[in-house]
């Protein structure tokens, strides 16, 4: 008997990783494109960044929220501000892990990454941290994703 996947959403700023992030947690390593609307992808939902930058957007996100099983909210480790609410996955009726990106660029601080995703994880959330160009963490990322739309 095939198990059949639930999916994992995943949301994220504008140019945060997401999409790039997305293409190494499936093995390929081409260029990835600016997400436009939502992508179903095996197991993944690829979210515009858009959609969690503006207010307007949170219904959508909240109805596709119950399409899945759990929520990753990515942060970009180079950037200086939370594009979530604070509080924000609370606000979903499934569980949520954080992911910082882009670990490895200049200018990149995963301590206010974490504090800044912190803000907007429940307490407890694991938080993991990736690289798309040096694929650091991705393995383990998978492992747990997997792992999660997969579960009986």
């Amino acid at each position: 008997m095939m198990t059949v996947a639930k999916k994992i959403m995943i949301i994220g700023a504008i140019g945060s990783g997401k999409s790039t992030l997305i293409k190494r947690l499936f093995g390929e390593q081409d260029p990835a494109r600016k997400t436009q609307s939502l992508v179903y992808r095996d197991w993944l939902i690829d979210t515009p960044g858009e959609y969690s930058e503006n207010p307007l957007f949170y219904r959508a996100l909240m109805a596709t929220s119950h399409e899945a099983c759990a929520l990753v909210l990515v942060q970009d480790a180079t950037r200086q501000r939370n594009y979530f609410p604070p509080g924000f996955s609370g606000g979903f009726p499934i569980p949520a892990i954080g992911v910082i990106t882009k670990m490895d660029a200049e200018g990149a601080d995963g301590d206010r990454a974490v504090k800044l995703l912190r803000q907007s994880l429940s307490t407890g959330s694991e938080i993991f941290f990736t690289s798309s160009l040096q694929l650091q963490g991705i393995e383990e990322l998978r492992e747990k994703l997997r792992s999660i739309a997969f579960k009986e």
